[in-house]
């Protein structure tokens, strides 16, 4: 068997397994082994054509090889912390008002003094090649276009100084503190002097142990993958620019070792504004506070990171009655409609995160399906808010939620 035969093969296995995988959101498919909301007579050949997100994830799924689109889907164990993240949303109903002038919609946010036009954000993705040969450039420059705010991965496939130089502008970045202490005061440095005015410091990633998705899919991949994966002392970050000239041999970007005396000794690091990325508690929302950090983003790494079978959307309010205004919340993890985001902003969120939908943008179309997920995203949220009574973000209030 020769080996695009092989590869086919493993593909059309890749796809079999994933009909029934617990990552398909809701952990059904529409029957043809499709995700839910996916087109069910015929795959999409151009970005315009994705009627929602679950459009590209259909693209994607098709044209990624199986241990990178597993890569891309996998949670942890049983995938149950993903699954979460979906049916959260289903436990809010939205209470329309009536008799509201909706005829303008104004979705603009403030964040740190700037103003965005919507509360979208590109959350941090990282190897972002590992879906389409531009990665963070194609991301960033589809950001400039749409004019969203982007948030850097540690382990972007591009520097820091590439990225801002495509958006046209400074992006967050997003800071995995490393075992070595070294390595990571030379990455807030280098964040700082690329202009990025906030760092987001991902506290929820102790392990990368039990993605059981992602090693399946690298069981059905039959491609000889050593050339991208070299092994040995330090070989994953010699893809990763962001970490050029450091020595990498006895690191690890995991954040096991992380306490809250790292939040002090990171301010006094940089005068960058510090954002605590994957606080899901009333009680380390407090602490946060206390530490004087400046933002939070209550995430759960999209599942990838816990098995908590808790999603972030049912966590946000009780960070944001903690927080009591004092600072900005973000919100991640499971977001794919616009009755998603406004539900997250109803309960008190200031801007809404998405990871996966651009990425399947990517991986299906390039710079074109990024973008077309960021519009369909904000087309599905100003649709929302007319139908919904809300011309604003600030009239978005926590009375047009309801828990059932």
């Amino acid at each position: 068997m020769n080996k695009n035969v092989r590869t086919n093969v493993s593909r059309r296995s890749m796809l079999r397994y994933l009909a029934w995988s617990p990552l398909v959101p809701w952990g059904a498919t529409n029957g043809l082994g499709l995700a839910q909301g996916a087109d069910p007579v015929f795959q999409i050949s151009t970005a315009a054509q994705a009627l929602n997100v679950f459009d590209l994830e259909e693209v994607a799924r098709a044209k990624l090889p199986p241990a990178h689109f597993a890569y891309l889907a996998t949670g942890v164990e049983a995938d149950a912390t993903i699954r979460a993240n979906r049916e959260g949303f289903a436990k809010f109903q939205i209470r329309p008002r009536r008799l509201v002038d909706t005829s303008r919609v104004d979705m603009s946010v403030q964040l740190f003094g700037a103003k965005w036009p919507t509360p979208i954000v590109l959350a941090p993705v990282s190897s972002l090649r590992a879906f389409d040969p531009d990665g963070d450039i194609a991301v960033a420059r589809a950001a400039r276009v749409r004019n969203h705010l982007q948030i850097l991965s540690t382990l972007s496939t591009a520097s820091v100084e590439d990225v801002t130089a495509a958006r046209e502008a400074p992006v967050w970045f997003q800071l995995y503190p490393t075992s070595n202490a070294v390595v990571t005061r030379a990455l807030v440095k280098r964040a700082q002097a690329a202009g990025c005015p906030t760092i987001a410091v991902t506290v929820d990633n102790p392990t990368a142990a039990g993605r059981e998705t992602q090693a399946r899919g690298r069981r059905l991949d039959s491609r000889d993958c050593t050339a991208c994966h070299p092994t040995g002392p330090g070989a994953f970050f010699r893809s990763k620019p962001n970490f050029d000239g450091l020595d990498m041999s006895k690191t690890s970007a995991l954040t096991a070792q992380l306490t809250w005396d790292f939040v002090r000794d990171l301010r006094d690091m940089t005068s960058m504004k510090i954002l605590l990325k994957g606080i899901v508690t009333a009680e380390d929302a407090a602490l946060a506070l206390q530490y004087g950090v400046d933002g939070l983003i209550v995430s759960n790494h999209g599942g990838r990171g816990e098995e908590s079978a808790r999603s972030s959307i049912e966590a946000l309010p009780e960070v944001v009655d903690a927080v009591d205004g004092k600072i900005p919340i973000l919100v991640d993890s499971g977001f794919r409609r616009g009755t998603d985001i406004f539900k997250a902003l109803a309960l008190g969120a200031n801007a809404i995160c998405v990871g996966r939908p651009y990425a399947w943008g990517l991986a299906a179309f390039g710079q074109a399906g990024v973008e077309r997920s960021l519009e369909i995203l904000k087309t599905e949220l100003e649709t929302t808010m007319r139908s919904m009574g809300t011309p604003t973000v600030s009239a978005i209030t926590r009375s047009f939620v309801r828990r059932t």
